[in-house]
């Protein structure tokens, strides 16, 4: 019970931590009438597309609330009482309030990191930072309460499984919306803006400008926001069941709800959720910092909440009643996302040889900047797949697959001071836009462009982060899913082995199709943004053709008329993606059986985890290595190689900021479906579809 109230104290103290935060935030001064007439635009935009986006998922939503009340809640565990189907609507509701608080402390934050970077290039680090803060509490606060609350009231983790299930959903659908929407405005914005018309980034003359500020609020706030709270949720819940399912399975010894190796989980998050809080203290730059000293700014504040965690995690393993191998397998999940985050820096910084190589290679023009983009990508993912496997060996030889989910919620443990690294970049991006938009003086906007630079980095860092956090969750909820449907052998002693024959055809064949969605998903979601983006670019031809003044300056583009066609095509383009995700594995559970259901999760998570590094990591060192050349570099901004590296960005923007790291919600998502709906599957009186068919 100590963890159980520890956690829910923890849990609290974020969130007053959070709102102390964002008082902090709010009492700067916005600037100048401009500055505020601009980030009113964005605010609205941005308000106004989360609203529609919710609006639009209130019917998948209810659908899916009655489906789970009605197949498991009333059929499998003859309960009226709807429990899992509550949990799954309390996932819903904390994701959204989650997105939609950091996203409206981002919308405010930018004109106030404008107007502190007027002052100096520390106090705009402060509060693009502090807001940060305030999405990364904001999301381990409302997660570890959530799970904690429903479990110490239903005792039972296959019912809070739906929380997850919840969560997962809401982050899809905001993570693909989100992303269409910020690179159709990104894309459509470049290409004629950058290209056609010759004109600056973030230059006030260009109709989609507007469009673009709200798509980085929506994308990579809203978005990853959503994103990394049912990671974090889906990690405690893995956690937890593999706890109380491989003990009851292998040692033929129930444990307790309570009991210390079933609450470590919650316990270890606790313990970072008060390590983060201690380590934004951490985070301070000096006036005249370069970029690497801001990078280390923010990197002091990460190493000094994992140290805490270190610390703490250790404290606790030794007071619970638990083994000690939970702290190797906590701190090799630590490790492990600490080493895939450098890993993610060096291939996307302009520090580093390999995104200073794709800006050389623009020398020659676009298709070799792509070729050399695309190579980097794929050769980045050598180290995070090296390092996965050693955080899942050792933690499976120490502790099975309840090692490797300890090692996941160890790798998350820090998640509200890393989220706030994230979270951050967006708000330094927006506040460039506005120091242009505003015609700011030029120190201004070099103060805004060393934090953008920052926040391009630390995104692109964030999405390795939550890829490989992705890894071990799905790892270990497509565990917890082969024992709650019987895919074991259970041993008299010791730990349960994992029976799943990737030579029987059923499950051979999910096996394939599971590796094949993640590809199918990145398809959809690039031809989505493709589609988007062509709407977009021709809106912005039109407005340049046809409303006088535009490029003199004495008429104004249409902004509103962009951020509605970005919005109407995101909300479009994000249904198909999302009913995939949750329909598949139905579907092949139903026709083909577990078995097939489980080759599905694991081909899924092989394929995918590829996918969503390649993607992620040569979209941003596409995105670096054309800011390399702005900087002065090979040309300078204007020249021809500039111009293939814009090129190359427009193509990695979808990469990295739409279906890479969208593809990690989807291994998630598919896993959580597969353990809420393990009861359906695992019943011994369920006969597959296909076998019915064929009258076997």
């Amino acid at each position: 019970m100590f963890s159980i109230i520890s956690a829910i104290i923890a849990g609290l103290l974020a969130l007053v931590f959070a709102g102390v935060m964002a008082l902090i935030t709010l009492r700067e001064g916005e600037g100048t009438e401009k500055v505020r007439e601009i980030g009113r635009a964005i605010q609205d935009g941005a308000m106004t597309f989360l609203r529609r986006e919710y609006t639009v998922l209130l019917p998948f939503v209810a659908i899916i609330t009655v489906v789970l009340w009605l197949g498991i809640d009333f059929m499998q565990n003859d309960s009226l009482i709807p429990k899992t189907a509550l949990s799954y609507l309390a996932g819903t509701a904390l994701s959204g309030v989650a997105g939609f608080l950091g996203m409206n402390m981002a919308v405010r934050a930018n004109t106030r990191t404008t107007n502190a970077a007027t002052r100096g290039l520390n106090p705009a680090l402060r509060i693009a930072f502090s807001s940060g803060t305030v999405m990364g509490m904001t999301v381990v606060g409302l997660g570890l309460l959530g799970v904690t609350l429903l479990y110490l009231i239903f005792k039972d983790i296959s019912i809070v499984a739906g929380f997850g299930l919840g969560a997962s959903s809401i982050a899809l659908f905001a993570r693909v919306g989100g992303g269409i929407f910020t690179k159709a405005a990104d894309v459509g914005a470049d290409l004629v803006g950058k290209l056609e018309a010759g004109i600056p980034e973030d230059d006030p003359r260009n109709p989609a400008v507007i469009a673009d500020n709200v798509g980085d609020n929506v994308g990579d706030v809203a978005g990853m926001g959503a994103d990394l709270f049912e990671s974090y949720v889906g990690s405690i819940i893995a956690a937890i069941a593999l706890a109380g399912a491989t003990i009851t399975i292998g040692l033929n010894n129930s444990l307790a709800y309570d009991a210390d190796m079933v609450v470590l989980p919650l316990l270890v998050a606790a313990l970072g959720i008060l390590s983060s809080v201690l380590g934004t203290f951490f985070v301070r730059s000096s006036e005249d910092a370069t970029f690497g000293q801001l990078l280390w700014a923010l990197r002091k504040g990460i190493i000094a909440s994992a140290v805490l965690v270190i610390v703490l995690s250790l404290a606790a393993v030794s007071y619970l009643d638990v083994s000690f191998n939970s702290f190797w397998t906590i701190l090799s999940g630590l490790i492990a996302g600490i080493i895939i985050g450098f890993t993610t820096e060096y291939y996307t910084s302009y520090d580093y040889s390999p995104t200073k190589s794709v800006a050389e290679a623009s020398q020659t023009g676009a298709a070799t900047n792509i070729i050399a983009g695309l190579a980097t990508g794929m050769q980045s993912t050598l180290i995070p797949v090296i390092v996965i496997s050693l955080a899942i060996f050792v933690s499976f030889e120490l502790l099975g697959f309840y090692g490797v989910a300890l090692a996941g919620v160890g790798m998350l443990s820090t998640l509200g001071i890393t989220l706030a690294t994230d979270a951050y970049g967006p708000v330094a991006d927006n506040a460039g836009g506005i120091a242009e938009q505003a015609h700011l003086p030029p120190k201004v906007r070099e103060r805004t462009d060393s934090l953008d630079a920052l926040g391009n980095t630390t995104a692109a860092t964030g999405k390795g982060f939550a890829i490989g956090s992705a890894a071990l969750t799905s790892l270990a909820l497509m565990a917890a899913y082969a024992i709650s449907v019987g895919l074991v052998e259970p041993q008299e002693k010791g730990l349960p082995i994992l029976e799943l024959n990737l030579l029987d055809h059923k499950t051979l064949i999910g096996l394939l199709i599971g590796a094949m969605l993640p590809s199918i998903f990145s398809a959809m979601t690039m031809k989505a943004v493709g589609r988007a983006a062509f709407a977009i670019v021709n809106e912005v031809r039109r407005q340049f053709k046809e409303i006088p003044g535009i490029m003199d300056g004495t008429g104004t583009p249409d902004y509103e008329r962009c951020v509605d066609i970005s919005t109407r095509s995101a909300l479009k383009e994000m249904i198909n993606p999302g009913l995939m995700a949750v329909g598949v594995p139905i579907l092949i559970g139903f026709v083909l059986g577990k078995e097939a259901l489980g080759g599905l999760l694991l081909g899924a998570v092989s394929s995918g985890f590829l996918l969503a590094i390649m993607m992620a990591n040569a979209g941003g060192t596409w995105d670096n290595a054309k800011k390399f050349i702005e900087l002065g570099n090979l040309g300078g901004k204007g020249s021809d190689t500039h111009k293939a590296a814009v090129v190359g960005d427009t193509v990695g923007d979808p990469f990295k900021d739409t279906s890479g790291p969208s593809i990690n919600i989807l291994l998630k998502l598919m896993a959580i479906v597969a353990l809420v709906f393990a009861p359906v599957f695992g019943n011994a009186n369920f006969d597959p579809l296909i076998n019915r068919l064929i009258g076997s």
